[in-house]
């Protein structure tokens, strides 16, 4: 098996080990506080997306865009980088820190921000909540920043791995809350204890998560101390990059700012903050499992070709990450489809709630496979450390989810207010990528895209009929009124059965047709069930 091959693996076995124990975590916590319609699971919504929020500027914007090629250059200095990353940790612990204590001592403007649309009871809850998960950005900072450092010296499974224990420590606490408390969706009545435990528990989680990854810290060779000395060894460099990311961050957070915002009246009658990160979710399951597991090793592969000048192996590798990627990720989009309502009965606590979710779902999955396609056409530019040009292909994307949300607050009624704003992500995502890949073929040439689109087309065509195999298969088992959505352990019975289905009848689909892509493919998932 090749190097790529080998972390492909265990990133998704790490991760698929990770979202499925963080869906019994959601479970718990659906049936602690409950899903659609529930405003007190929208007040923990709200504030535990605060942290979240840091976190995907630290993870997905900083570190990714600008520090693992930095890191990967670095390896190439006489002392294997050491002295940089040091400076670099030092740097990044204080920006950390000092952003967590700012972020906490500001936390009911924060939620002010996010949810001005929830009733004075409801807001006083979401800050009370806010004060125990916004010390999540400290952690969730340095697990980016150790694990992406992991990452870009090829240690793949920590990183991966490492959520689990956060899984697991808050199923343990939702269920302690279950015990004593029981189900608690209305926002009166909650005590001091009580939210102590619920946000708590999130933080413990976020804490133990992030500290795990010191302990494989070794493995790197590396030796970091505390150095404020930050002039002279490269720093202005990233700086400059880190700059047009941040501006490319914070429109998106914009977009989410003014999306939340708007959302947040919605609580109470239908999907909301809580419904939408549940299916956003079961959104992240396949991106996960194999975006992020292809992906990654071949973001690292991809940096270093870009730094030697090989293009013609960047183009290679640009074309067999979508290739491979796109093979998974269009029969996904057909299964989950598919399954949408039992799938979406394992976030909520009642057939209802699942039927008024599963379309919030589809209206997400719409913009999976142009989501998939960007993730490597982005950190294409990465590599070449352009984040100028990332930021303005994300400014179109950002007006787009803007104007949407706008129009879905102003045009549906509250209980269709999430699914306009998922559909106007998705539209944004289409959007996003075209304009990207013309960006991308002018700064570098051809991108190949005569092998990878046919090739998607090729999937899309055979993900048809076996979408429509598990939506019968459904049916024919009970559709809306049978075993599936009668309840949440059953729902996620019916969309591994449902997934399955359409699964072997894309394999066979495509055999029929003697798809190039279809041998390669089996081998990654035999190498995944071997493991």
């Amino acid at each position: 098996m090749t190097s790529i091959g080998r972390a492909g693996v265990m990133i998704g076995t790490g991760t698929m080990v990770s979202r499925l124990t963080g869906f019994v975590r959601t479970m718990v916590l659906v049936a602690a506080l409950g899903s659609t319609g529930s405003r007190a699971a929208d007040a923990f919504a709200t504030a535990n997306g605060l942290p979240n929020t840091i976190y995907t500027i630290v993870s997905t914007g900083l570190l990714t865009a600008v520090i693992v090629p930095q890191i990967v250059k670095a390896a190439t200095h006489s002392d294997r980088g050491m002295r940089f990353i040091s400076k670099l940790f030092t740097l990044g612990a204080v920006i950390l820190l000092g952003a967590t204590l700012l972020a906490v001592a500001l936390a009911p403007v924060l939620v002010e921000l996010y949810a001005r649309h929830y009733p004075p009871d409801q807001q006083a809850l979401a800050v009370a909540f806010a004060y125990w998960c916004l010390p999540q950005i400290l952690f969730y900072g340095l697990y980016a920043l150790v694990g992406e450092t992991l990452n870009a010296r090829n240690i793949y499974g920590p990183y991966t791995w490492s959520p689990i224990a956060n899984n697991v420590i808050s199923i343990a606490g939702f269920g302690v809350f279950i015990a004593l408390f029981g189900l608690r969706q209305d926002v009166v009545g909650w005590t001091g204890g009580m939210v102590t435990l619920v946000g708590g528990t999130a933080t413990a989680g976020v804490a133990v998560q992030a500290l795990l990854l010191f302990a494989f810290w070794r493995k790197t060779g590396l030796k970091i101390r505390l150095d404020f000395r930050w002039r002279g060894v490269g720093l202005g460099q990233v700086g400059t990059l880190a700059g047009w990311t941040f501006l490319m961050v914070i429109a998106g957070q914009v977009a989410g700012l003014i999306q939340a915002n708007l959302l947040s009246a919605a609580s109470g009658h239908g999907p909301a903050a809580a419904t939408f990160g549940y299916m956003w979710l079961l959104y992240m399951l396949p991106y996960s499992v194999i975006v992020l597991s292809i992906g990654t090793p071949y973001f690292t592969r991809l940096s270093e070709h870009a730094h030697a000048g090989h293009l013609d192996a960047v183009r290679s590798d640009i074309d067999a990450s979508i290739r491979t990627v796109g093979f998974f990720i269009v029969i996904s989009t057909a299964a989950v489809a598919a399954a949408a309502a039992p799938a979406s009965r394992i976030f909520t606590n009642d057939t209802a709630g699942a039927l008024q979710a599963a379309p919030l779902l589809w209206c997400m999955l719409a913009g999976l496979i142009p989501n998939a396609v960007q993730f490597t056409i982005q950190r294409t530019f990465y590599a070449f450390d352009d984040t100028r040009t990332p930021f303005l292909f994300t400014l179109a994307q950002t007006a787009v989810v803007i104007v949407t949300a706008y129009l879905s607050f102003w045009l549906l009624p509250p209980e269709w207010m999430a699914a306009g704003m998922a559909l106007g992500q998705s539209l944004a995502a289409f959007v996003q990528l075209g304009l990207a890949t013309w960006l991308l073929h002018r700064k570098i040439g051809t991108l190949h895209v005569g092998s990878w689109m046919p090739a998607l087309l090729r999937f899309a065509a055979a993900a048809v009929p076996a979408g429509l195999a598990g939506w019968g298969t459904f049916l024919l088992l009970g559709g809306a009124g049978g075993w599936m959505l009668s309840s949440m352990v059953l729902g996620g019975v019916g969309t591994a059965v449902i997934c399955s289905v359409s699964l072997v009848v894309y394999v066979l689909v495509l055999a029929l047709v003697r798809a190039p892509e279809l041998g390669p493919a089996l081998q990654v998932m035999q190498r995944f069930v071997r493991r």
